[in-house]
């Protein structure tokens, strides 16, 4: 891995977690109870949450944009979710449990605090600086919201719009690399990112995870046992690599000055989102293994 593709998956690693609190905070949850949303379980309200920029998406765009999940999966949230709240009702209510989930984690005092407003206008710059990427993709569609006006959720928007550029950019990889859906994860999982068990959620059969096994092993990129080998290796590696290299502009329009400081400033809240026990240990995304 070269220095830069280091420093800005470092940033991704430090941000993500600032992100994904709305997905797993018991306040957000107490926000898509209030709009009508089943929480028993975490995925009504996460494919509400994260679809809602695209705007009122039907199944097929959701597939195309979140890319990992089993088309099935997507159509028992999609497009029901929109028939549940309202769309201008959802963005809000993402605002309202981001805010409400910061103070609990953080305090009044710390989120209105002089920290988080440099990390948000740093966070910002570099969110700023994201290319335009593909019509109808994450993190267009997050770009072109609003900025917040309250410090902590700028901090949140910018996460989300420069993980969501990521995202985009890393699908581009997987497709380059001849991987589709089901065979990123294989193949992921392949890696050690995580156990196959974890890929679960993403509602794939295991008529569909075992068919993908075999293609990928026919390519030489799976061992018998479902490990990879070298090549399956050295793909995943150029896959992320390349992940980085997408994800790069941001991070060279805020220059490393203001990348470093803004490492700095998130290494505190980081610590404590994820010290809070509130997210799995072990996750699709591969943080902390890739």
């Amino acid at each position: 891995m070269t220095g830069e593709a280091a420093r800005v998956r470092q940033m991704w690693h430090l941000l993500e977690p600032l992100h994904a609190v709305l997905y797993y905070a018991p306040e957000a949850f107490g926000e898509a109870a209030a709009l009508g949303y089943d929480t028993e379980e975490r995925w009504a309200s996460y494919f509400a949450w994260r679809a809602a920029p695209l705007g009122a998406a039907g199944a097929d765009e959701v597939v195309r944009t979140f890319h990992s999940f089993a088309p099935a999966a997507v159509a028992r949230y999609v497009p029901a979710s929109w028939a549940t709240a309202p769309l201008q009702a959802v963005l809000a209510a993402r605002l309202r449990a981001v805010d409400r989930s910061y103070r609990a984690l953080f305090g009044d005092r710390r989120v209105e605090g002089a920290g988080f407003a440099e990390a948000a206008a740093l966070a910002r710059r570099a969110a700023e600086s994201t290319t335009p990427g593909v019509p109808g993709a994450l993190g267009p569609a997050n770009s072109a919201l609003p900025w917040p006006d309250a410090p902590h959720l700028a901090l949140w928007h910018a996460a989300t719009v420069l993980r969501e550029h990521r995202g985009d950019g890393h699908i581009a990889a997987l497709q380059a690399a001849g991987l589709d859906p089901v065979e990123s994860l294989v193949s992921f999982a392949a890696v050690g990112a995580a156990r196959p068990e974890v890929f679960a959620s993403r509602g794939w059969g295991e008529q569909e995870w075992g068919e993908a096994r075999r293609r990928l092993q026919e390519r030489g990129l799976l061992a018998a046992d479902g490990t990879a080998t070298e090549a399956g290796r050295e793909l995943r590696a150029k896959v992320e690599l390349r992940t980085d290299e997408e994800a790069a502009a941001p991070w060279r329009a805020l220059g490393e000055e203001g990348r470093v400081r803004l490492a700095e400033l998130l290494g505190e809240p980081w610590s404590e989102t994820i010290g809070s026990g509130m997210l799995p240990g072990e996750n699709t995304l591969g943080i902390g293994k890739v």
